[in-house]
């Protein structure tokens, strides 16, 4: 055998190989006898980096190189001299008529992606290349072979297939529009269109302790019977772990590798069946506990490497992600449903309860108005001015019933306009009207220009009474200085109200929320701090019920424009036929007779009448000052008060109150909460910030009910705190007590705080500041009525600095009153902040027991005692009832623990009552 001359085959390792081959063996014979064209066409396929492949003669013999052996795998080196029809026997059906197009018309082909089926890893892959099959002429020129340049592109191509499914399922399975199970069957119609990238896959979602099958797709579905619809995960049993569902369901991903066994399902481009899936749990906002599971069969004609493995967890992710949008969004609209369905609850109930509230108005209204005209009995001046003030708020409590039932009635959608053909100008004028008075009154000027209008105007007079009514009672709680104008103009669109004025305007962060029910702008100035929050709320309704709209225009300290507009449209609408609703102008007239209540000037002071009150008090000629925004409520207060000899001076609001407080110093302050300018919380925490108002007696009064805004009240300093309504006698008791506690502690606090004469109490030895001192040792309270626990001895000196006692009524609300007085009474000596907060806590937890622990009190009490010297602060703590345990549930120790973490805590528990004392060594 004659070997062929090495210089022909240089080109790598295929170069080499094909110079060690017996060319004389195969159908090219002896290369020695090639010819120059062939020669020519193997240097230049060596020499190549690009994979090419040289068919020669008219049995196709292959010469290639290096980057073309790596394209037919296993394939390689046998390839090599033989025949292509016999190496590429799988593809033959594919590439014949490219290679015989060539041949016969010697005319290059170009083509970008063929798909081939290759068997060149073990099994029939699916594979991509671009391809140029080239005539190959020999020295004669005959076309005599062909030059194939090739490329692959299979990764190219089944990467950007998978890219598409996962678009796909990012923009179809966004979860924003349909509940889970549709969600799931839009994903799963999406696999269905990628057969060649999953051939079979199945969801299954987590339901309790259970995984369930939601959908499917894949072999026209045939194979779902060979898939269980339901795994219990707390006995999964064997059809859930051969299909890996178990594992996945605790989020592990498993491979399956005998689907064909359970499953045969042809899949690919060559229906080959399937035999491998994957089970891969699909990510939940909780680790632990994955969503549910993706089952998704692999393609038989495509390797599971890397690659395939990254697209189904990619896969799983967008699932779980559409899935977990669908279930927020589920969830978004069952919590919607359930808020409209408690705002329908809500709604009715107010609907319900007004129209109850209807009948007890009337027999209250008609009797009181019943008294009011009778001729033939005339009240006294005393009893007329009580029998006005319970009409004016009847009356006010109607107006209120009937705009709750007027809202309720459009929220549900039950509202209807009764359209009556009206001259909207003159109306306006005439309801503007019954505005003037009270708008002088207020130093304001009321400009009203209404015009005829061009057309008559068919609206409902009740519903536009009620939105002139509403705008002008806005304009006027809420202007202080200039005018509020009127205007009703019309062009060829539309008639338009417009209410201006010269108020506090409205910052534009709170415009857009503005026409919402119950909104309230913060902070506002206004002439009274009363209302509901809904009338511009139904300004808003009752004008898009009408066929119109409502806009505004604002600016803070220049003033406000509403802008109500009827489109001609709606404003020729049929009439309603019949005689007109009676009540014309009452809506407007009960807003001006509250209005007229917030321009009441209360009375400078109110002396009592020499023969009201006991005979024998030693409270007669106290000092109260009242602060309450409402003219009747003031009125009321002050006829009550000043019935008890007391004398009464009232103002409309907080900063008034504190004027007239740093002006003269009352015995007691009886304030509202709900104020404008200040409030009475506000008005609290100012005076118990100043030491010279620091002790001042205050009593609130509001109504607002619950425990958080009595504890909020009393917590900034407020001695008491009685919810309206409230019965006089009680308010009257409270008051007295009041300032009993504040007259008895007066002169000790006097003593204490006069530093001759503290110097003067212990002429001996100056005492040292009060700081953190080591408790003695801690006595547990005792629990048993019967045990005795002797009294602690009065040490010499104790008492020499501060020795005051104050008296409670045995109630939850006095430890309260009692922690002021303490730190009152303390805050003059030179106590360190943390011992006397120690001190009082321990002390508020002493009588918090005295109240609860108290049994058949033979007085309804409780004895606060603080004493100073010595060396000692001891705080003792009495009440007059037998000892009785707090229920473990009440109580877990904690009061005992606290009191003894602040200092030496005895008890002495007798028949007559009990003796709590702390005691805190001086530094």
């Amino acid at each position: 055998m004659t070997r062929p001359s090495t210089d022909l085959f240089l080109g790598g390792d295929t170069g080499r190989l094909m110079a060690q081959l017996d060319w004389a063996g195969t159908p090219l014979g002896p290369v020695d006898e090639w010819s120059q064209s062939l020669r020519a066409a193997v240097r230049m396929v060596l020499s190549s980096r690009y994979p090419m492949l040289l068919l020669w003669g008219e049995s196709y013999s292959q010469l290639y190189n290096d980057a073309y052996s790596a394209l037919i795998g296993d394939k390689h080196p046998a390839a090599l001299g033989d025949d292509v029809r016999v190496t590429l026997a799988e593809g033959w059906n594919v590439l014949a008529p490219l290679i015989e197009e060539a041949m016969a018309t010697g005319v290059a082909s170009w083509v970008p992606a063929l798909q081939l089926l290759l068997e060149r890893a073990g099994y029939r892959e699916e594979a991509y290349f671009s391809v140029s099959h080239a005539p190959a002429r020999d020295d004669d020129g005959r076309t005599v072979g062909v030059l194939t340049v090739c490329s692959e592109v299979t990764q190219q191509v089944v990467g950007e297939r998978r890219l598409r499914l996962l678009r796909d399922l990012s923009v179809l399975g966004d979860g924003r529009t349909v509940d889970v199970d549709a969600t799931a069957a839009r994903l799963i119609d999406v696999i269905d269109g990628h057969p060649l990238d999953v051939p079979f896959a199945a969801i299954y979602l987590r339901d309790g302790t259970a995984l369930r099958r939601i959908t499917c797709t894949g072999g026209d579905q045939g194979h779902a019977p060979a898939l269980p619809d339901t795994v219990e995960l707390t006995d999964p049993g064997p059809p859930a772990y051969a299909w890996g569902l178990a594992d996945a369901a605790e989020g592990r991903a498993t491979q399956v590798t005998d689907v064909a066994d359970r499953l045969p399902l042809p899949a690919g481009p060559w229906n080959d069946p399937v035999r491998t899936a994957l089970a891969l749990p699909l990510p939940s906002a909780d680790e632990d506990q994955p969503l549910g599971v993706l089952l998704a069969g692999v393609s038989p004609s495509r390797g599971l490497d890397e690659a395939y493995r990254s697209f189904h967890q990619l896969l799983a992710q967008q699932i779980s992600v559409a899935l977990r949008n669908a279930q927020e969004y589920e969830e978004e609209r069952r919590r919607i449903e359930a808020m409209a369905e408690l705002d329908r609850v809500k709604t009715d109930f107010f609907a319900n309860v007004s129209h109850e509230f209807r009948t007890p108005l009337t027999l209250i209204l008609g009797p009181l108005t019943d008294a009011l005209t009778d001729a033939t009995a005339p009240l006294a001046a005393v009893q007329r001015e009580r029998v006005e003030t319970g009409w004016r708020n009847a009356t006010r409590l109607l107006t209120l019933v009937n705009s709750l039932l007027t809202f309720s009635s459009l929220e549900a959608g039950r509202a209807r306009s009764d359209a009556r053909v009206v001259d909207l100008a003159a109306l306006t004028a005439e309801l503007a009207g019954v505005f003037r008075a009270a708008v002088e009154r207020a130093g304001l000027t009321l400009e009203v220009s209404c015009p005829p209008l061009p057309r008559p105007v068919a609206v409902d007079p009740v519903n536009w009474e009620r939105i002139v009514t509403n705008l002008l009672s806005n304009a006027l709680k809420y202007t202080f200085i200039g005018r509020i104008r009127v205007t009703v103009d019309a062009d060829d669109e539309e008639v338009r109200l417009t209410v201006a004025d010269t108020g506090i305007g409205i910052a534009e962060r709170d415009l857009p929320k503005l026409f919402e029910r119950f909104h309230r702008v913060r902070g506002a100035r206004s002439r009274s701090h009363e209302g509901t929050g809904i009338g511009l709320a139904l300004v808003h309704e009752l004008a898009r019920l009408e066929g119109g709209d409502v806009h505004v225009t604002s600016q803070v300290g220049v003033g406000s424009r509403f802008t109500v507009t009827l489109p001609w449209s709606a404003a020729h609408r049929t009439a309603v036929a019949g005689p007109a609703v009676d009540g014309r102008g009452d809506a407007a007239r009960a807003a001006v007779e509250e209005a007229m209540g917030w321009l009441t000037e209360p009375d400078a002071l109110t002396e009592p009448d020499p023969a009201s009150g006991p005979a024998t008090d030693e409270l007669a000629g106290a000092r109260i000052l009242l602060a309450d925004d409402n003219a009747d409520m003031r009125a009321y207060l002050t006829r009550l008060l000043t019935g008890q000899g007391w004398r009464v001076r009232a103002v409309t609001d907080g900063r008034q109150a504190l004027d007239e407080i740093h002006s003269e110093l009352p015995d007691l302050l009886l304030t509202d909460v709900m104020m404008p300018v200040l409030d009475g919380f506000d008005l609290v925490r100012r005076l118990r910030a100043d030491p010279t108002t620091r002790t001042l007696p205050v009593l609130v009064l509001s109504a607002r009910a619950g425990g958080e805004a009595s504890v909020e009240g009393l917590s900034l300093g407020a001695d008491d705190y009685l919810v309206k309504p409230f019965a006089a006698a009680e308010l009257i008791a409270r008051i007295r007590a009041s300032i009993r506690r504040a007259r008895d502690r007066t002169p000790a606090a006097a003593v204490v705080g006069d530093p001759a004469a503290v110097a003067a109490a212990a002429p001996s030895a100056r005492p040292a500041p009060v700081g953190p001192g080591a408790p003695g040792p801690a006595v547990e309270p005792v629990r048993d009525a019967a045990v005795v626990v002797q009294a602690p001895a009065e040490p010499e000196g104790l008492g020499d600095l501060l020795d005051e006692g104050w008296t409670y009524p045995s109630a939850p609300t006095s430890a309260a009153a009692m922690r002021r007085d303490v730190r009152g009474a303390l805050g003059d000596l030179d106590v360190d902040p943390d011992v006397l907060e120690d001190l009082l806590l321990a002390a508020s937890e002493a009588m918090n027991n005295a109240v609860e622990h108290a049994q058949r009190p033979s007085r309804p009490e409780v004895r606060v005692r603080a004493q100073v010297g010595g060396g000692l602060i001891r705080i003792s703590v009495r009440d007059f009832g037998t000892w009785r345990d707090r229920r473990p549930a009440m109580d877990r120790g904690r009061g005992a623990l606290l009191m003894n973490a602040y200092g030496d805590v005895r008890l002495v528990s007798t028949a007559e009552g009990t003796t709590v004392t702390i005691e805190r060594r001086l530094a």
